[in-house]
């Protein structure tokens, strides 16, 4: 399945139905009254989060979406049927914001969470109303009200309790494959995610999400490579995992202060959000120096560090513990 995080729609909700113009024609009953029912309320348009949803696909091909009109009112004082609401299921985490931009409308963060974005047009009120003492013969009703009609931008922000991030190729992929039942894409390439991957990490009793966010670069945050488009899903992480290649670099504080950079740059306080350093592919030869460097930084930098290898298995228990720490227990962040 493709992973799509944006999309944008157009939705309308249903118009409201008329009034109806009618009069009582009873056998035996003289000059009867008006008897014109009411119009049927327009159909709502509903954005609904549904926890089995992970991309916006459905949305990248049909973007035109129509609710339900109201019925019109009936003889004999009959109200018309109102239109059905149309539900619109959304992966958990999507945003949704006007065309025009600005505020969100709405942020759907919790499975089953509701939000009416076009609201169903107003029953039109029938002849019955009309009458009074000196009009009792009311030839007239009121039409339903139009439906809303409206551009909505979709944004999905993936919902984790961990993101790994790194320059490409430093190991996150391989890291979720090993620690859950993900299955990211590896190859000693660059760029080989092309999208964030989610997988589930289960220790004791407990399980938290890890989110392995596609390689950063330098300048992601204005757009270069695939940073700017995925840097918003580490937005909703309690904690971000960096993950340093110690075995293909020679100044691993250069590579680390790259992503460390365009975390600040794209701002919403994600340079700030507690953090792991991890020295990976430790296993590798030659990788001592590295590893002491950026040791010695995260204890200047006041922050937990490991030295892992996805290989040996060297120091991943240790990081799984770490971040199930900070994912489950919100008062042992740092």
């Amino acid at each position: 399945m493709r992973f799509i995080d944006e999309a944008t729609i157009e939705v309308r909700s249903g118009n409201g139905g008329d009034g109806r113009v009618s009069f009582r024609r009873e056998k035996f009953v003289p000059k009867g009254g008006p008897d014109g029912g009411d119009g049927g309320r327009g159909g709502d348009v509903v954005l609904r989060a549904h926890p089995n949803l992970r991309t916006l696909l459905d949305y990248h091909y049909k973007r035109k979406f129509t609710a339900e009109n109201g019925q019109p009112g009936g003889t004999s004082n009959k109200t018309g049927r109102g239109g059905k609401n149309l539900v619109l299921d959304v992966p958990v985490g999507t945003m949704v914001f006007p065309e025009e931009g600005g505020e969100p409308l709405g942020d759907l963060a919790e499975a089953g969470q509701e939000l009416v974005v076009a609201v169903g047009g107003a029953p039109g009120a029938g002849n019955q109303h009309f009458a009074l003492p000196w009009r009792q013969t009311p030839y007239f009703a009121k039409n339903g009200g139009p439906g809303e009609s409206k551009i909505l931008r979709l944004e999905l922000k993936l919902l984790a309790d961990v993101g790994l991030v790194g320059l490409p190729n430093a190991g996150k992929s391989t890291l979720i494959n090993g620690i859950s039942a993900a299955k990211a894409k590896v190859a000693d390439y660059p760029f080989t995610t092309l999208v964030p991957n989610l997988g589930v990490v289960a220790i004791g009793d407990q399980s938290f999400v890890v989110a392995d966010m596609p390689g950063l670069i330098k300048g992601a945050a204005d757009g270069v490579g695939l940073g700017l488009q995925f840097l918003r899903h580490c937005e909703r992480t309690s904690t971000l995992v960096h993950l340093v290649d110690v075995s293909a670099t020679e100044d691993p504080l250069a590579d680390m202060a790259i992503i460390r950079e365009e975390l600040a740059n794209y701002g919403k306080e994600l340079d700030t959000r507690p953090w792991i350093l991890v020295a990976s592919k430790v296993d590798m030869p030659d990788v001592k120096q590295n590893v002491e460097t950026l040791r010695a930084e995260a204890e200047a930098c006041g922050v937990p560090f490991v030295a892992i290898s996805t290989f040996t298995g060297e120091g991943v228990k240790e990081l799984v513990s770490m971040m199930a720490r900070s994912a489950l227990d919100p008062d042992s962040r740092v």
